[in-house]
């Protein structure tokens, strides 16, 4: 460990880092999306391996600046060989299950990506540890690590290139703010689906296989799928690079109602004390994107199920009415005040009274995306007795 009276000799390094507003999202993203325990961005040399940023869910205890011998990490093999390293579990490995790197710090799954400049220089690395066994040889998820590693120096360039030239700051400033937003959505849609799929584990390891088990398989499944085209989303915007925001593709859809039903299942499970009256009357096709649709509808019932009252039902209610597409979200509790209403669907706005484990408030700002995208309108009413959001768009028919 260091002194903390001392500067690091490695300072400009770790401040670089943790300066971005990104690369915690991608930490917190990649524990979510993998149940790994401990991620982090690390600085590696020949002789040296120090911490940049990282997210402990499981008290592995190290922080920024503090260091591992270089000898005893399997970073240093990725950094001498220049490739990454993936054990899905240490016991089966061939190679690594009689090596002393797992067997000293304790992990059975790991993961370890090279971090390059553009210059093609090597930086370190982005890794991930837990002591239970992961499906890390995933192509999904090794191609989310190197996406993220390869974002990570993109955003080291991005300071350099800030520090050295006032004519780049805006451009590179707006480039940031594309790639931080659009992983804090990503973060934050992940956690209803994440959740779902591990309370419905839990209850698995619990029971016998029932046919409510059987059915609780099945929410899972939709769970990670919907997890999977938003880790594509993430791989589609990182190919374009050129901040198209959300995309919609609409078309005559007769599935909507069961995709809505999907979505309160889905929020049902996890919430099982807070009821959710779901009421669907489509007697047409409605010209939507049935996914996007439902990506709104979830961040909506989300929202009402965190600052709802507690005991009281959340009415939900998806219509055609002359014409037009309407979809309605109210629950009880305290009124909105007026100054958090002006901004309530602005990026990254936050309650006074939100806990910040909470999330960054992208939810209702990804749902007014989504809005805007279908041409439709997002609105929000809110008194001493309800909070109603409501969305409505038209609904031509071919």
């Amino acid at each position: 460990m260091n002194d903390s009276n001392k500067a690091h000799d490695f300072q400009e390094d770790i401040d670089a880092i943790g300066r971005s507003t990104v690369i915690p999202t991608l930490l917190e993203t990649i524990v979510l999306a993998t149940g790994m325990g401990f991620a982090a961005v690390a600085r590696v040399t020949e002789a040296r391996w120090v911490t940049c940023r990282a997210v402990d869910t499981i008290s592995f205890g190290l922080t920024p600046g503090d260091e591992l011998d270089i000898e005893s990490t399997l970073c240093h093999e990725v950094r001498q060989f220049d490739q990454e390293i993936v054990i899905d579990d240490v016991a089966s490995d061939p190679i690594y299950v009689n090596h002393h790197c797992p067997a000293r710090y304790g992990f059975r799954g790991y993961i370890s990506v090279p971090i390059r400049r553009a210059d093609g220089s090597f930086f370190g690395t982005l890794c991930a540890i837990d002591p239970k066994p992961h499906k890390l040889s995933d192509e999904r998820v090794l191609g989310m690590f190197r996406l993220f590693s390869q974002m990570i120096g993109e955003v080291l360039d991005a300071a350099e290139a800030l520090a050295e030239s006032e004519e780049e700051l805006s451009h590179e400033r707006d480039l940031a703010e594309v790639q931080e937003q659009f992983i804090a959505i990503l973060a934050h849609d992940l956690r209803n689906p994440v959740s779902a799929l591990s309370s419905g584990l839990r209850m698995i390891e619990r029971r016998d296989i029932d046919a409510t088990t059987i059915e609780l398989v099945g929410f899972m499944r939709a769970s990670v799928s919907r997890m999977a085209l938003l880790i594509e989303n993430l791989l589609d915007q990182a190919r374009k690079r050129n901040g198209g925001g959300i995309v919609i593709e609409r078309s005559q859809a007769e599935d909507l109602g069961a995709a809505l039903s999907q979505v309160s299942a889905e929020l049902q499970t996890v919430t099982p004390d807070q009821g959710i009256k779901t009421t669907i009357e489509l007697s047409a096709p409605v010209f939507c994107d049935v996914a996007r649709i439902s990506q709104l509808y979830s961040n909506l019932l989300g929202n009402a199920v965190t600052h709802g009252a507690s005991g009281k039902p959340i009415e939900v209610a998806a219509r055609l009415v002359d014409g037009d597409f309407v979809l309605t979200v109210a629950n009880s509790g305290d009124r909105i005040p007026e100054d958090l209403l002006r901004t309530i669907f602005m990026p990254f706005e936050r309650t006074s009274n939100r806990p910040s484990r909470e999330g960054r408030g992208l939810g209702l700002y990804i749902a007014m995306e989504i809005a805007k995208g279908h041409g439709g309108t997002l609105t929000v009413t809110s008194n001493d007795d309800e909070t109603v959001f409501s969305f409505r768009m038209s609904n031509p028919q071919t």
